[in-house]
């Protein structure tokens, strides 16, 4: 079964365990975490035992964890990754993110399967199979407009397979999982967890005759996703998981992000409570909030909603990939180890280790962290700050120039901090029947705990006040993840009951509600896939299927598929092929687009989609456009020291097996190990 189609579920990332609690309290209805290997993330695995804490804290309030094995895989993994299932059934993990369908070939534990993003899902016929051969949520590529989501909702079937949809956070300029850029110059393969972020470069951009079109432009860099306008129609849409990116994220953010997000759901499910189609959470629970989110205040290369609303030319951050910041107000002085500045709002402080930025005359950004801030006139928003670094260093600094704050340390100092609760809302009832006195707390989800005491009582002098302090002592639940939302002590009017009973009995029906929760917890169920085997939308697969074992080869080959290449990580495409096919259009971005020279004055003739050349050092990458869906396509070839250095460590790992050295998979409980 997949996610119900009337709840709505608010997704976020967790660097570890830790964080991923966090997120938890900060509202998250599930989160997204890497086990100890073959995730996306090369950097961000974590132990199946700290996942099992994780998922203990999780499950307390009806928040799932799901845990990225979304890397393609080569034959001498399959195994490792085979037991690496089983090991996170064990712990309790809800679901599990795959990109590898050889996977599929293999003796897995019977957890829930979502399709990672990686599996570059744009299409209804796509959608459809993958429901079909057993994934029960898969994410959609970022690049789909709402029309387009819509047709995939209306290709799927609710009851079996929900939609998933990033709506926050870092953009890969390519389709995921269509990216070979740093494989080909690297050896270090996206699709293996390993990107070296070729598309945050700069490049010079050369058109066809040699002509320069742009100089040092990082033209592959997206501005950072955020969908909080688009929310109400992502729903209309049918997206019910919305996704945080961040895997690689500090604390701070995923406690901003999540609650920011959690906010405008929880005012979107409000809204249409009573409708014709109403929502809810798919967790349990309300969470209150200690700061104001605001995402501006975390690292963003500024923002846009990509191509939810259509294709827009203001999506990339050319000028710099780093954090740009908000803009605060100007430089009026400039002296030997300060600068002073006039801010826009005189309301505004600026802090000791806040950091600044500015842009130069090349349009790079130029750090300036403070070491000192002094108010000159604070009522006027005039600051003297003296940056850590020699004035005399700081490029282009002149009186004049907008300044951009990118790091208030007196936000970072309030998220260290303790800055949420979550609560569970509790009916609390007390009744009294022959010398006997019961405490009773149901919980929003039907959950019950109860604790009796025999007592002698006696009816109170002042029954009001009796029950007003009843009402009060059984509404105390402030140490524990409940909260009364309403008090009965009907049952035992009038009647005084010493506040140490009232105690005794409180922790012990909280004990006993919480046990109730846990043993009402249901795991999600795995989905069976259609029989017979449906057939895949393609009789042929080049490269780009990324199928990269034998098993891989086998799924496809079941479902119908007559030709199926080897993952260019196989390093058998030797020749240039396209390295990265995005959505993104440079000749667009930079207003070269053919479509857009239609009707302008002074344009004679037809407009060809020429080739353009990347240019960064030594490397060179060819643009080649792809007008009638719209695409780009980034072409290259695979390095020879990456060839050379692939058979070197094949011809290593042959020895090591003749030799009867076992491979290591990686450590549980540790980092992950490739190789030997």
């Amino acid at each position: 079964m997949s996610l119900p189609d009337f709840h709505l579920e608010l997704l976020a990332p967790a660097r570890d365990a830790t964080i991923g609690i966090e997120a938890v309290n900060h509202g998250a209805d599930a989160v997204y975490i890497g086990g100890p290997g073959f995730g996306a993330r090369a950097s961000a695995d974590n132990s199946v035992q700290d996942i099992a804490h994780l998922v203990q804290h999780a499950h307390r309030f009806n928040s799932r964890i799901f845990v990225t094995l979304n890397t393609i895989l080569r034959d001498d993994e399959l195994e490792g990754a085979r037991k690496l299932t089983w090991q996170l059934y064990d712990a309790g993990v809800d679901a599990l993110i795959v990109q590898d369908m050889g996977l599929l070939e293999r003796d897995i534990a019977p957890i829930q399967l979502h399709a990672s993003t990686q599996c570059d899902i744009r299409t209804p016929e796509k959608a459809r199979f993958l429901q079909d051969v057993g994934f029960s949520q898969i994410v959609l590529a970022r690049e789909l407009t709402l029309p387009q989501i819509a047709a995939i909702r209306a290709a799927v079937d609710p009851g079996r397979c929900a939609l998933e949809f990033f709506v926050h956070g870092a953009l890969c300029v390519a389709y995921s999982g269509q990216c070979y850029i740093s494989h080909a110059h690297t050896g270090r393969s996206a699709n293996r967890g390993e990107c070296s972020q070729a598309c945050r470069l700069p490049y010079q951009v050369v058109d066809a005759k040699g002509g320069f079109v742009a100089h040092d432009k990082h033209v592959l860099s997206m501005k950072d996703n955020n969908q909080s306008a688009n929310l109400a129609a992502l729903v209309d849409a049918g997206i019910r998981s919305f996704k945080i990116e961040g895997r690689y994220k500090d604390m701070g953010y995923v406690k901003n992000i999540t609650a920011h997000y959690r906010k405008l759901l929880d005012e979107l499910i409000d809204a249409r409570e009573g409708s014709d189609q109403p929502y809810t959470r798919s967790s349990s629970g309300r969470t209150t909030f200690r700061f104001t989110p605001d995402p501006n205040q975390n690292f963003n290369r500024e923002f846009t909603d990509y191509f939810v609303q259509g294709r827009k030319d203001d999506i990339g951050a050319f000028d710099s990939p780093k954090n740009p910041g908000q803009p605060i107000g100007y430089a009026t002085q400039v002296g030997p180890n300060w600068v002073e500045l006039e801010l826009n709002d005189p309301c505004m402080a600026l802090h000791n280790g806040d950091g600044l930025c500015y842009y130069d005359l090349q349009k790079e950004l130029v750090g300036m962290a403070i070491n000192r801030a002094d108010a000159v006139n604070a009522a006027r928003g005039r600051w003297r700050v003296f940056p850590k670094d020699a004035v005399a260093g700081l490029k282009d600094l002149r009186k004049g120039l907008e300044v951009n704050r990118n790091r208030d340390v007196d936000w970072v100092r309030v998220l260290e901090k303790k800055s949420s609760d979550r609560r569970i809302g509790v009916w609390a009832a007390l009744s009294a029947t022959d010398q006997r006195i019961t405490l009773r707390y149901t919980d929003e989800d039907g959950c019950a705990g109860e604790a009796e005491m025999t007592l002698t009582l006696d009816t109170a002098k002042d029954g009001a006040a009796a029950d007003a302090n009843n009402s009060a002592q059984i509404s105390k639940l402030g140490a524990t993840i409940f909260i009364a939302t309403h008090a009965d002590v009907a049952g035992a009017n009038g009647l005084f009951v010493p506040a140490s009973a009232l105690n005794a009995l409180r922790r012990e029906a909280i004990d006993a509600l919480e046990a109730a929760r846990a043993q009402a917890w249901q795991r999600l169920e795995r989905a069976q896939a259609v029989e017979p085997p449906v057939p895949y939308p393609q009789d042929t697969l080049s490269y780009l299927a990324n199928v990269h074992n034998k098993a891989a080869h086998a799924f496809y080959a079941r479902h119908g598929v007559k030709l199926i290449d080897a993952a260019y990580e196989a390093n058998e495409e030797l020749g240039e092929v396209s390295l990265m096919i995005t959505k993104h259009c440079v000749r667009f971005s930079l207003s070269l687009c053919p479509k857009q020279a239609k009707g302008v004055v002074g344009v004679q003739g037809q407009v060809k989609a020429e080739p353009l050349q990347l240019i960064n050092g030594k490397e060179k990458l060819t643009l080649r456009f792809d007008c009638k869906p719209c695409e780009m396509h980034v072409l290259g070839k695979m390095k020879t020291s990456v060839l050379n250095q692939a058979k070197k460590d094949s011809a290593a790992e042959q020895l090591a097996v003749q030799n009867g050295v076992p491979l290591t998979f990686y450590p549980i409980g540790a980092g992950r190990t490739w190789g030997h």
